[in-house]
């Protein structure tokens, strides 16, 4: 039976550039992939997580238009050690730090450019 192997949503986005220098400078994200035109694309990877970009003329300020991805990550604790520092100079109201939710995952929240809402975590044990 053939496995499935990753699943990449595409993040609509009113200027690409802006974007990319988001996932690069602030979530450690490289670009493997750019076409720029009419409605540009590009392919960004970290790790095991993939995202893909694609330019809309779409009203992204509109709450409808807001997108939300999970990743999840092995330990986000370390991972907000090491993107924190950068997150927090980013405007009130578009980070949350790690906290414990209760569904039994640990996250940190950062809304992107777009605006689209990245959500990073891992599972805790019950209580904790």
């Amino acid at each position: 039976m053939p496995k499935l192997t990753q699943i990449t949503p595409f993040l609509m986005c009113s200027d690409i550039k802006a974007e990319i220098a988001f996932f690069e400078d602030y979530l450690g994200f490289s670009t493997g992939f750019l076409s720029e035109g009419d409605y540009s694309y590009a392919f960004l990877r970290r790790d095991n997580a993939a995202v893909r970009l694609l330019t809309t003329d779409a009203d992204l300020t509109d709450e409808r238009c807001q997108n939300m991805i999970y990743i999840d990550v092995d330990d986000v604790d370390a991972l907000w050690t090491e993107l924190g520092p950068k997150l927090s100079t980013l405007p009130s109201g578009r980070v949350r730090a790690p906290f414990d939710q209760p569904y039994n995952q640990r996250e940190f929240h950062v809304i992107d450019e777009g605006p689209n809402l990245i959500l990073f975590g891992h599972s805790i044990s019950p209580g904790k």
